[in-house]
């Protein structure tokens, strides 16, 4: 790791003294009887709602550090801790002192994705096993940097695309697999998830007193924030967020680049959409769809955050589900989320059940110390993470086209025209014209699948790279 002391320590107002990382690069097996001790980072829906009861609900595993820079929800956190698992937690407000602390086996990572790549680098460094949740990174780059640190140092590192350990996703797999319905042509993943503006202020938003904003901040810039909210709502601007093809598409690219064995990044892309409506400060698209060229069979991928039409309540659907990944084959298709297959006449035959228990596999692979026996293992999450990021990369190299330059770029692209369509027929239902420049539109860019880049753009590499605010940098592992 090219990762010098100064980079690490950095800067903070609550770091007053300095860290001496340990480098532990020896996998050391848990007996059965021994307490695997967790802390966890970032302490918002994920991190309280979803990793405190999933690693609390394991045998012998607790939770025995909580961080968040926010020291209002950090007490927050602990006293719902202790009241609801009669225990103590220690607190850190700097993410680098839990990393540094020699009385934890695990840190999982519950931050945005933003502040994704660092500490999960750094704990691998530091001999810990790490659970990130998804989408595992915010740039490509660093998540080859995040799979390199996890090899190096010999850690378990799960990503958190729970999908993986569903038995109806696996039940569903099994059964595309077995050819009772044919070859697989086409795959259609999608999500519509209605959501609302995050606001547009004329003024800055006030900092709280108990947030420490330059470590919030961390490798994303540091700037006036014009939304009405500071926490999840970053999630809809490029600076800390991916949008809704990444952060909820990166589940349902993950169960297609699963369903059809795909290792590599698609052989080109293709993206539009826009952020219609909202008129708001997000500047990431609420309606896009992508095409992916896999070898296998192409992926497309659609997200509606807006509702069906104007004065509509009702959210879009596909083929009556909201978010899934949906396999068209020869002879019908297949929910792989929801369990479910149909004929081609729509009549369905077939369905498909199961649990869960994610953070389950992860303390298995963590108690025998063997990565082999993860379900999401960082490179998977790294690989469906770049897939989506790719997608993006086209989109925000667009620029505003009509319905008819948007026809004329996509051409006879197997099963994408229907999909184009769609996204016309949705943005008409809000009264949008769709003849004039109103739709942005990405170029088709060309895939270096060896190299994890694009050929012949430095435009499209140079957002592959990323860029990071000093002093949280990221050096080549």
């Amino acid at each position: 790791m090219s990762l010098t002391r100064r980079q690490f320590l950095g800067h903070s107002t609550v770091a007053a003294a300095a860290l001496a990382i340990p480098m532990v690069a020896d996998r050391s097996v848990l007996g059965a009887n021994d307490e695997i001790r967790v802390g966890i980072i970032g302490l918002g829906v994920r991190g309280m709602g979803a990793h405190l009861p999933g690693f609390e609900g394991q045998k012998g595993v607790r939770v025995t550090a909580v961080c968040d820079p926010d020291r209002q929800r950090l007490d927050q956190s602990a006293d719902a801790i202790r009241s609801k698992y009669q225990h103590d937690v220690e607190k850190f407000v700097d993410l680098r002192k839990v990393i540094e602390s020699k009385d934890l086996d695990v840190v999982a990572v519950a931050t945005m994705q933003y502040w994704h790549a660092l500490p999960t680098i750094w704990a691998c460094q530091a001999g810990k096993d790490v659970y990130c949740e998804k989408p595992l990174s915010h740039f490509i780059w660093e998540g080859q940097q995040m799979v390199k640190a996890a090899r190096k140092h010999n850690r378990v590192v799960q990503t958190g695309t729970q999908s993986r350990s569903s038995e109806t996703a696996r039940a569903s797999i099994a059964y595309v697999k077995s050819g009772q319905l044919g070859k697989i042509k086409y795959l259609t993943a999608f999500a519509n998830k209605p959501r609302t503006s995050i606001g547009k202020r004329t003024e800055p938003l006030p900092i709280p007193e108990t947030l420490d904003y330059e470590l919030w901040c961390g490798p994303a810039r540091k700037e006036p924030i014009y939304r009405d909210r500071i926490q999840y709502d970053c999630s809809f601007t490029w600076n800390m967020g991916d949008g809704e093809s990444c952060n909820q598409g990166v589940h349902e690219i993950d169960l297609a680049r699963w369903v059809l064995g795909e290792e590599k990044l698609p052989r080109r892309v293709i993206s539009c959409g826009g952020r219609f409506t909202f008129n708001d400060a997000g500047d990431v698209p609420n309606t896009q769809i992508i095409y992916y060229d896999f070898p296998s069979a192409p992926v497309l991928y659609e997200v509606h955050n807006m509702v069906a039409g104007k004065g509509s309540k009702e959210a879009p659907d596909f083929l009556g589900v909201r978010t899934d990944t949906c396999v068209h084959c020869e002879g019908g298709h297949v929910m792989l989320r929801s369990g479910f297959a149909c004929d081609n006449e729509g009549k369905k035959i077939k369905t498909f059940s199961g649990g869960e228990d994610h953070f389950g596999n992860f303390i298995d692979a963590v108690r025998a110390g063997n990565r082999e026996l993860l379900h999401a293992d960082v490179l998977e999450g790294y690989r469906s993470t770049a897939v989506t990021h790719a997608g993006n990369i086209s989109y925000r190299l667009g620029k505003p086209a009509s319905a008819a330059e948007i026809r004329k770029s996509v051409g006879d692209t197997p099963y994408f025209n229907d999909m184009v369509e769609r996204l016309f027929t949705h943005l008409k239902a809000h009264e949008i014209d769709v003849d004039a420049a109103t739709i942005t539109l990405g170029p088709w860019l060309d895939v270096d699948r060896d190299g994890e880049c694009f050929k012949d753009s430095a435009e499209a590499n140079a957002l592959v790279q990323g860029t990071y605010r000093e002093p949280w940098l990221i050096g080549e592992v």
